[in-house]
């Protein structure tokens, strides 16, 4: 921060604390022990894509930096309120109930830092890990870029757009210590049609 930011009082933003993504692994074991959720496989993370070189380039070099390990190739999903997602899977996805969690997790703290370190942190919004139990209930853990907390999202089984909070409620009082919560409960956003999070 500069001297005529100090004399104005202007505040440098602080970077929220992207570790706690680091969480999440520890936090999958409970909610399978605790209500039977398990991981899809899979993890996105949302921003607002820009028109211009300079984010090209940048979605190109997360696309090349998380496709050099060998595993499934990410995608781009673009949805109705135009944030992009930039979906990671897992082979385990594919092969068995057990997702790698840590690696989902490493993709997408990787996705949040390199947007960031690019000068396009104002432009992320939240990645999230998707959950289900045997029933077909989903619970997607959702960490919120700009607050460094998370809250849970549970679409209806029925696949209308409600919410389950009765379900999200519960996620989060079996997590409670685990993960930082958002408490402001107005900001537990809905994510309709977020990938991983339909029926």
């Amino acid at each position: 921060m500069g001297f005529l930011d100090t004399v104005l009082g202007r505040k440098k933003p602080v970077r929220p604390n992207l570790d706690a993504l680091f969480a999440i692994p520890a936090a999958a074991i409970t909610l399978q022990v605790s209500m039977d959720l398990l991981p899809t496989g899979s993890g996105a993370v949302a921003f607002r894509s820009v028109e211009g070189r300079a984010m090209a380039d940048v979605e190109q070099e997360i696309r090349d930096l998380l496709d050099a390990d060998g595993g499934p190739p990410v995608s781009l999903v673009n949805d109705e309120f135009g944030f992009t997602w930039l979906v990671v899977t897992t082979d385990a996805a594919a092969e068995s109930s057990e997702a790698d969690v840590s690696s989902i997790v490493t993709d997408l703290h990787a996705v949040n830092v390199t947007l960031a370190d690019h000068g396009f942190g104002s432009q992320l919004l939240c990645s999230l890990i998707p959950f289900s139990d045997p029933t077909e209930q989903m619970v997607a853990l959702i960490f919120l870029y700009k607050r460094g907390t998370f809250y849970p999202f549970a679409p209806a089984r029925d696949g209308s757009e409600q919410r389950d909070n009765v379900a999200e409620l519960k996620v989060r009082d079996q997590l409670a210590g685990e993960l930082p919560w958002e408490s402001d409960l107005s900001r537990w956003f809905a994510v309709w049609g977020a990938p991983g999070t339909s029926n």
